[in-house]
């Protein structure tokens, strides 16, 4: 039951890297326009005059020459540490939920519902197995309520034979993953996520453990949650604007390396070296491109591009492309075009000046409206043709292109993607407790990444996933699309009983 989830996701992962525009979300160079935005908010201490004029720009000369940058070569990380022939489904989910961190979560539930309420909870390893479990069924086959599955109606066979309605909600309420007593204070100030500091991880311990690519993009992640928890944050541009925020390092293919939980500038500054001068968003692209190797291409929207990140990323080899606010490179805006200039030349002109050093370049593009990006790596050239939509002629339109914008649209929705894949079965059950939210957010972040690894292994691994599941007669999709008809039909028809019995009428009639 642990893994049904896995295999009820292979209708989502199909277009794990899709060549249809991402029009879906909105559009990232039209979303990352250089006309809007607040100046990113420096922390920690003020940087002098001199600082302060690289970081914005000033301090740097621009010319209107082509870019010719100079790259390390990237090395390929030797395989031999990740061969993974003959994996099974559960060896892909066991690199970050092993059995040594489900007997931990036993010890400690069974420990502190001792001493908290004198009864002996008396869970084990194969409880709290089946009770995820339990919840990946849940988020596949989704009920209005989490009592309905104890209904005799509609119940669902493999959650009522392990548990009993109250044994579930019992255990759901003492699921601990250390015990509260042995934290000391200090590390309770520190840390805002201590609570479930274990689980969170062992999960990141999985993600680095994957083998990092040439390509990576950094973006924001959304954990749902409107009840009361440590640090809450609201993204309105966001599907779920209201939760806790998370930095997520992904692969173009939407496999999660690394990931960081924002708990404020402050507790980045202890995990980076260097911090003095750096805006929040270079700060988590510090803290990130940690595990990185030197040579690797890294993506981001405006939030965290900056001069002195970029700077900052170039002494470490590591190459910086992405959209960036105007106000953060107002020395290169001054050579560039007005916007006024180029909506005059129409939709595909393009302009570009780079540094003296010639280690970076900025790129002004005016597509429906003036974008405006940094890199290290890519400039304008070679341009190609897309097709864009036009409003008043109602028809696609041929437009010019840089390079570095179709690279960026090519490598920046990783993050996004690893977002779709948890959307579709997501263990959403309704809770007030945001350790529950979090233990269930990366388990499905675990799930979601061992999905995406093993479609890595071609068609042929991908049906040791199905062949694992046997079952006589049709197959998951198909009985669990009758299913779903059947639950709505029967929640109807006992939602209504039930409002019946509470207004006192008689359910017959």
């Amino acid at each position: 039951m642990f893994l049904a989830k896995c295999q009820f996701s292979g209708s989502g992962s199909g277009a794990a890297r899709s060549n249809t525009p991402r029009s879906s979300c909105r559009t990232r160079h039209e979303a990352d326009g250089s006309n809007d935005g607040p100046e990113e908010p420096t922390t920690g201490p003020s940087p002098n005059p001199k600082q302060g004029q690289s970081y914005k720009g000033r301090g740097m000369r621009w010319r209107a020459a082509p870019f010719m940058p100079n790259l390390m070569d990237f090395t390929n990380e030797d395989e031999t540490e990740h061969d993974r022939n003959g994996w099974t489904p559960l060896n892909y989910v066991e690199q970050y939920i092993d059995h040594n961190l489900i007997k931990n979560i036993a010890d400690c539930t069974n420990a502190v519902s001792l001493s908290r309420s004198g009864d002996l909870l008396r869970t084990s390893i194969d409880e709290v197995y089946h009770f995820f479990g339990a919840c990946i069924l849940m988020s596949c086959l989704p009920y209005p309520k989490i009592r309905m599955y104890w209904s005799r109606s509609i119940s669902v066979t493999p959650i009522t034979e392990r548990f009993t309605r109250d044994r579930f909600f019992r255990l759901r309420q003492s699921l601990k993953v250390l015990i509260d007593d042995g934290v000391p204070e200090d590390l309770r100030k520190r840390d805002k996520f201590w609570k479930v500091r274990p689980f969170v991880d062992r999960i990141l311990q999985g993600c680095r453990s994957q083998a990092r690519p040439e390509s990576v993009s950094i973006d924001e992640q959304m954990i749902p949650f409107t009840g009361a928890c440590p640090c809450r944050q609201y993204l309105p541009m966001k599907p779920n604007p209201v939760g806790i925020k998370n930095f997520v390092c992904a692969t173009t293919d939407g496999i999660v390396l690394d990931f960081d939980l924002y708990q404020g500038s402050a507790a980045l500054h202890e995990q980076v070296e260097e911090p003095e001068g750096l805006g929040l968003g270079s700060l988590v692209m510090a803290r990130l491109c940690k595990t990185l190797h030197r040579g690797t291409k890294v993506y981001c929207d405006r939030l965290f591009t900056s001069i002195q990140g970029a700077e900052q990323m170039l002494k470490k080899e590591l190459y910086l492309t992405g959209t960036v606010m105007k106000n953060r490179v107002t020395a290169a805006v001054q050579k560039l075009p007005t916007d006024k200039t180029m909506q005059t030349s129409g939709r595909g002109t393009s302009k570009e000046v780079s540094s003296e050093d010639g280690q970076l370049c900025v790129i002004k593009w005016f597509d429906n409206k003036p974008v405006l990006m940094i890199s290290a790596v890519h400039g304008t050239q070679p341009e190609d043709i897309c097709q864009r939509w036009d409003k008043k002629q109602k028809k696609y339109v041929s437009v010019s292109r840089p390079c570095i914008v179709r690279e960026y649209n090519m490598k920046m929705g990783g993050v996004d993607l690893i977002d779709r894949m948890i959307s579709y079965y997501r263990m959403s059950s309704r809770t007030k407790k945001w350790t529950i939210r979090m233990l269930m957010h990366f388990t499905d972040l675990a799930l979601a990444n061992s999905w995406l690894r093993v479609g890595h292994q071609g068609r042929a691994s991908c049906s040791s996933w199905s062949s694992e599941w046997t079952w006589p007669g049709p197959s998951w999709p198909s009985i669990i699309a009758k299913k779903r008809m059947q639950t709505l039909q029967s929640c109807q028809r006992e939602m209504m009983t039930l409002q019946k019995v509470k207004n006192r009428q008689c359910p017959m009639c």
